[in-house]
């Protein structure tokens, strides 16, 4: 496809971030090989790699095969309906599984609001920020941290994220038209992140809450704060005193 420099070194360093990243998750997880559905998504993970390569040349001003981008793109986007389907019907699904997943989701769509934002604005480039800066927030705020429950909505917004995208990128939508979608792409990305923040910290509030009412019983009392019924032990046995007249 004639990549440049550029296209070149992004597709070298996706690939070997992907081989140390992946090694290391393997490593992890205590397993040495890749279920078939973590394979598809290895393979979904190599589509995005090329998509990658080519936003390099393309951002730097080199011309790009836009109907071999969209494609590639649409592919990739295509087979993550697959690999869900592939683990639950051969009873492969993990952790590492889902992570490895979203990750290749999140580059995509990165990768794809960056090429877009040249023609809208960087206002694009909100979209592909937002699971990064999600993460980056969850370093400074732990109860972010926490398992989020499953939404079908979740996944809906996140696949419609990566279809308007490569939509808009493909040039094939008038320019008021693209404003449109990816706006409103943007505007349903909000509101679902906006939605589980406030379940974490709901939970997060729960939490504290259920854990404060379970040390209360346990929490040390003082002969000023207790009215004159302070608990006294009478042979090893805590009792209560009468209320002082």
């Amino acid at each position: 496809m004639g990549l440049n420099a550029a296209g070149w070194a992004v597709g070298v360093v996706y690939a070997v971030g992907t081989w140390v990243l992946l090694g290391r998750a393997l490593r992890r997880s205590g397993t040495t090989f890749l279920g078939p559905a973590n394979q598809v998504t290895l393979a979904r993970a190599t589509l995005v790699g090329g998509v990658a390569a080519l936003a390099a040349d393309w951002l730097t001003g080199h011309a790009v095969p836009v109907v071999v981008f969209v494609t590639l793109a649409a592919v990739a986007l295509a087979l993550d309906a697959v690999d869900g389907q592939v683990a639950r019907r051969t009873n492969s699904t993990s952790a590492l599984g889902a992570r490895f997943d979203m990750e290749v989701d999140a580059v995509l769509i990165l990768v794809l609001s960056a090429v877009v934002a040249q023609f809208l604005g960087p206002w694009v480039l909100a979209i592909g920020a937002f699971r990064y800066a999600f993460v980056a927030a969850s370093w400074a705020l732990p109860w972010l941290r926490a398992a989020l429950p499953h939404r079908m909505s979740r996944k809906t917004v996140a696949a419609i994220q990566g279809v308007v995208l490569a939509a808009a990128s493909s040039g094939i939508l008038p320019y008021p038209m693209a404003m449109a979608v990816v706006g409103t792409a943007l505007a349903l990305l909000i509101w679902s992140f906006s939605r589980d923040v406030a379940w974490l910290w709901r939970a997060h509030e729960i939490q504290r809450f259920v854990a404060a009412a379970v040390a209360l019983p346990y929490a040390p009392e003082s002969a000023s704060g207790t009215g004159g019924n302070a608990p006294r032990s009478i042979g090893g046995n805590k009792v209560l005193a009468g209320p002082r007249r």
